[in-house]
């Protein structure tokens, strides 16, 4: 199978079966997002869901959060991971967006990754989401993901690598979706420890599936 057939493949398999798609982080505004994006680093997007509904109950934007002190913040998302670290960026970002850029988000990456706590990663979700540019984001899930269906190369050993591998095969209109599906077929399906082989409509596709057949598709004994 080409890398073409491959990339076709799944494309046309998610568009048809994924046909709704959309980050699972809730929020009501573009700053909101980017607050809910950085505190979901190695963290989960269930955990940021609970301590969000109380932080943008309190801070619901960035000006209110910038006035805010960092032991307050740490408070509200002790529970989430590196809850020192975040409360030291969640400020610092509200700050910088409100002094520098009127409250709004930059629509200009070099200058969105100047806010403290956001990555290139972090970054790219915020720019397809909220301004549907064609980025892709590679976090742990589809790093794993790409990788072991064949997407891309077992070389590219980076984040980067991965996205640009992406980025040159995906379709410009399926790019914002294809965050998501990739995302949420590794949340679910394609896991980390024991991926579900037997529910993957991917199969047919999958590089890592087709070294793996024998033992995925032979049933077990009772």
């Amino acid at each position: 199978m080409t890398i073409k057939e491959r990339y076709k493949g799944v494309m046309a398999w998610f568009e048809e079966h994924r046909t709704v798609v959309e980050t699972e982080l809730e929020y009501n505004t573009p700053f909101q997002l980017l607050v809910a994006v950085v505190l979901s680093a190695q963290c989960t997007d269930k955990r940021v869901n609970v301590i969000t509904k109380e932080l943008f109950a309190a801070f619901p934007t960035a000006e209110e959060m910038a006035l805010a002190r960092e032991e307050v913040i740490f408070e509200y998302i002790r529970t989430c991971s590196y809850p020192n670290s975040k409360a030291k960026y969640l400020v610092g970002l509200s700050k910088m967006l409100v002094e520098e850029y009127g409250g709004t988000i930059p629509e200009d990456p070099k200058e969105l990754v100047k806010l403290p706590g956001v990555g290139r990663k972090t970054a790219n979700v915020i720019l397809s989401i909220i301004y549907d540019q064609p980025r892709i984001a590679v976090d742990t899930h589809v790093y794993r993901v790409s990788k072991r269906i064949g997407l891309a190369p077992q070389t590219a050993n980076t984040p980067l690598k991965v996205e640009m591998a992406l980025m040159r095969h995906i379709p410009e209109e399926f790019l914002g979706r294809a965050h998501h599906w990739l995302i949420l077929h590794g949340r679910y399906i394609c896991t980390a420890r024991s991926p579900k082989c037997p529910e993957c409509g991917l199969r047919p596709y999958c590089r890592y599936h087709a070294r793996h057949a024998i033992i995925h598709d032979t049933p077990r004994e009772d």
